[in-house]
């Protein structure tokens, strides 16, 4: 391919559909017209390859060699590609190289390799550690011990029957009685519960119904990737976003060969980034997703110095323990112990099993007497403490896994002389060849990513919850705020290196849409206020089940604004399941949870929810402008954005599955954010070259009495981005008063109100006249200075 090609394929912008069977291609492709006149370059598509029938997302694949049929297969697909192309618009996928379907009925690569074990052609697939549990591979469906339904498990022909599940029997075993018929085959069905300890397959996260996939294997790279690689030869796809990369054996070199058979295609991957973490600079990407993205704008609309006394006011609030929702740092911490000894367990078991192979085998003496014990212990004690996803190969290891947490983990053991297995584990990560030390290195790898992801995504961001819009994928509720500087700081660099990365506010996995952390926001900036809130409405004492939950829900609907108490509901439910303070997904407590739906249904989505409603309706004016200065700052800085479907107005949305129903294309009530984004969109559409790859970007300082809360920068000299932020703050010290913005040299028209100019030392109260932010674009040389401007 041709650099040319390549280049016409990049993305300007991006938005996001969700494809489901209730919204398939033909759907998509309706709204084409609708979408192109937005502005946006490409389609982002969710995962198009076959599912498990019904799957609302995509990402449980059952065959990567063809398109989904519930979304109108292959033919639907060239359909949509091509009405978009006749409207400017070409098509971006997102792939799931990680894992696949724990669903053999559906999934014929996995139905062969229970039919035919290791021998399989198909087992190279699938990363099943086939040495565990007597050669079986576990399938955990079973709703109890398979001694109490073993008269629910029925033999049909050469298929074995366990109500919707579907498996199929060794050749010649059809006939035995049915506990030596389950003795004889490939796998064994067990017991659900087992997966937490007993499980001997790789799993996305702790989800046991995903089965990890061997793509660091060419074979099955080729055989998993070929459908999406034609799709993209043909050019029905430019370009792809690659899911969970952190899951893989081995992300460099996935990496490396996904580029060289895409032809470079524009591609950007799933990275969660550590606050500080950088993308290796080796990969051959456009950049991340956007996550870091998100982050840095969400928090330069954040009081760090309100945050920290809304802390306070929540402590008080509801006393949270140290570890359990009172400080962030403990908080992870704790959670990091319950997820590596409870709901990862087996994957402990495998990666022990593992070191201590790999020790017993060693020439060096200084491996040799450790303990499995001592191993696991060391394993846990040092993965809890690693501050990023994992370590790479062609990273610095010793980076990630710490002297320093080495030291800490050493102390672990009552035994001084028993802690240096902690130096073992360490040498092994750090140093050596041969094949395993390798499979212990990628093991722990894919370990700790699977880790962070529990403890801190999933656990940590239920208990911690002072400031909810901080409790966001990639973000750091320990330290939500981000100052301009770091903000600009952060631009620079995206622009510098990664120019085109993929940039997001809101997405499919964000746990609050950008519409309602922006609004959560706004309480940094009246903490006290806040506090006096909920001390009305929670006068009487009754009600919540635990203070925790209180905040988070009183907070909730703060941010959400009125909606279905449902929406609102569900999401709480979810809550206090992911956070297992008191109830938890796999040991639930009705009790407790009555109480939460009890106390949502009286309380939040009740008559005291009409006290936090009109609190909120009182700040809509700063809540407008921080909507607003997020989309703006969004659409305008370094990178790539991508749109999620209906956020170009307002949209409010709370955690998954709230955040991906249908929405309505063209909008049926379009309001200002609509404006603004369809302007900014527009606008990178008509000049790519000032946002893409060759662009610059400039702070712009604002001087006077309210600079701080302008934020502003230019892109290529030809675009101005102007945004208020922290804007409650700003009323309260005065308004803007006599600040003003320099600007650089020449003549700029408002692209939000085109009669409008502006040269030299913009007044950044006319500048904000009738929106809390302004989009320039330079038209000329200079003049005689326009509305706002001293001509200077």
């Amino acid at each position: 391919m041709t650099a040319e090609r390549i280049a016409s394929t990049t993305p300007t912008a991006t938005y996001r559909l969700q494809l489901q069977p209730g919204f398939p291609f033909s759907a998509a492709e309706a709204a084409v017209p609708y979408l192109a006149s937005l502005g946006v370059s490409h389609l982002h598509l969710s995962p198009v390859l076959e599912a498990v029938p019904g799957s609302t997302h995509g990402y449980d694949v059952v065959d990567p060699a063809r398109v989904r049929e519930e979304l109108g297969g292959e033919d639907g697909l060239r359909a949509l590609a091509r009405t978009a192309g006749a409207h400017g618009l070409g098509l971006v996928a997102d792939i799931v190289p990680n894992h696949m379907a724990m669903s053999p009925r559906h999934n014929h690569a996995l139905w062969e390799v229970l039919r035919e074990g290791p021998k399989s052609p198909y087992a190279r697939w699938f990363d099943v550690d086939w040495e565990a549990q007597g050669g079986q591979l576990l399938v955990p469906v079973l709703g109890g011990p398979v001694g109490e339904v073993l008269g629910q498990l029925v033999v049909d022909g050469d298929v074995l029957r366990y109500h919707e599940h579907a498996f199929p029997l060794r050749d010649g075993t059809a006939d035995l009685p049915l506990p030596e018929l389950l003795d004889a085959q490939w796998y064994r069905p067990v017991w659900w519960r087992l997966a937490r300890t007993e499980l001997n397959y790789r799993r996305f996260f702790s989800i046991s119904e995903l089965i990890g996939v061997r793509v660091e294997d060419p074979e099955v790279f080729e055989a998993t990737h070929g459908k999406i690689l034609q799709l993209l030869r043909e050019g029905v796809l430019d370009g792809l976003r690659v899911d969970h990369p952190d899951g893989l054996a081995d992300p460099d070199g996935y990496l490396a060969r996904l580029h060289e058979a895409t032809g470079g295609r524009w591609t950007v991957v799933e990275k969660i980034l550590a606050d500080g973490e950088h993308l290796p600079a080796g990969w051959p990407v456009a950049g991340t997703t956007g996550y870091d993205a998100l982050r840095h704008v969400d928090g330069v609309f954040t009081d760090p110095a309100g945050a920290g006394e809304l802390l306070g006011q929540y402590r008080r609030f509801a006393a949270p323990q140290t570890d359990r929702g009172g400080d962030w740092a403990a908080t992870v911490r704790r959670a990091a112990y319950k997820v590596i000894t409870h709901e990862l367990a087996a994957e402990t078991d495998r990666l022990t099993r593992v070191a201590t192979r790999v020790c017993a085998a060693s020439q060096d003496p200084a491996l040799r007497d450790r303990a499995p014990w001592a191993l696991r212990t060391a394993l846990q004690e040092l993965l809890v403490r690693l501050r990023v996803y994992r370590p790479y190969a062609s990273g610095d290891v010793a980076a990630v896994v710490t002297e320093e947490a080495a030291e800490e983990a050493r102390r672990a053991f009552v035994v001084p002389a028993e802690g240096g297995a902690v130096d073992v584990v360490r040498e092994l990560l750090l140093t050596g060849d041969g094949p395993g030390r390798a499979e212990f290195r990628t093991r722990f790898a894919q370990t700790a990513s699977a880790l962070r992801a529990k403890s801190v995504e999933d656990t940590a961001f239920y208990r911690y919850v002072p400031l909810l819009s901080a409790t966001e994928v990639g973000g750091d509720p320990g330290d939500p705020g981000v100052s301009p500087g770091a903000f600009h700081a952060y631009c620079a660099r995206v622009q510098r290196d990664w120019p085109l990365t993929g940039t997001v506010v809101t997405t499919h996995d964000t746990k609050r849409s950008a519409d309602v952390r922006a609004a959560l926001a706004v309480l940094t900036e009246a903490p006290e206020r806040w506090a006096d809130v909920l001390a009305e409405v929670t006068r009487d004492g009754e009600g919540a089940p635990d203070a925790q939950l209180a905040w988070a829900a009183w907070q909730t609907v703060f941010g959400l604004g009125p909606a279905d108490p449902e929406r609102v509901r569900g999401a709480l439910v979810k809550h206090v399941r992911e956070a297992g303070l008191y109830t938890s997904w796999t040991e639930q407590e009705p009790p407790y949870e009555e109480a939460v739906v009890s106390f949502v249904a009286a309380g939040p989505c009740g008559p005291p929810g009409e006290r936090v409603a009109a609190f909120r309706a009182s700040l809509e004016p700063h809540v407008r402008a921080n909507v607003l200065g997020t989309a703006l700052v969004h659409l305008t800085m370094p990178g790539v954005p991508d749109v999620y479907q209906g956020t170009e107005g307002e949209y409010r949305a709370l955690v998954d599955p709230d955040n991906r129903r249908p929405v309505s294309f063209p909008p049926a009530h379009p309001g200002e954010k609509d404006a603004v984004t369809v302007a900014a969109l527009r606008l990178r559409a008509r000049r790519p070259g000032v946002f893409g790859d060759t662009a610059t970007y400039a702070p712009l300082t604002a001087d006077g009495p309210a600079a701080a809360h302008c934020l502003a920068f230019a892109r290529s000299g030809e675009v101005v981005t102007a945004v208020t932020r922290l804007s409650l703050r700003l009323a309260a010290a005065g308004g803007w008063r006599d600040t003003v913005l320099p600007l650089p040299p020449g003549r700029w028209a408002d692209v939000l109100a085109p009669v409008r100019e502006f040269t030299g030392h913009a007044r950044v109260d006319e500048l904000f006249d009738g929106l809390p932010v302004a989009l320039l674009e330079r038209v000329g040389d200079g003049g005689d200075g326009g509305v706002g401007g001293d001509g200077s």
